[in-house]
């Protein structure tokens, strides 16, 4: 069973221009969706600018992992006649 998202009615004095543009450049339907999808995009691109930071610093992101190399299938030999 999923769960609903919990919602939050927030009231927002915005330049109807700005609206109106954010709506186009990003394709939303609605004043909501464009708030939206502006609200996650500012989120990645925090997170992003965070991630960058980290490599700048030279702090390692992860487990560096070797992958072994593929095994390459067996050459069929040639018969002699």
């Amino acid at each position: 069973m999923s769960r609903k998202p919990r919602l939050m009615k927030k009231t927002m004095l915005l330049a109807p221009e700005l609206l109106a543009e954010a709506r186009q450049a990003c394709g939303a339907a609605t004043d909501t969706d464009a708030i939206r999808q502006g609200l996650q995009a500012l989120i990645q691109r925090a997170a992003s600018h965070r991630l960058a930071q980290l490599i700048r610093r030279g702090v390692e992101t992860g487990p560096v992992v070797d992958v072994p190399r593929r095994r390459e299938p067996p050459r069929r030999r040639r018969r002699v006649v």
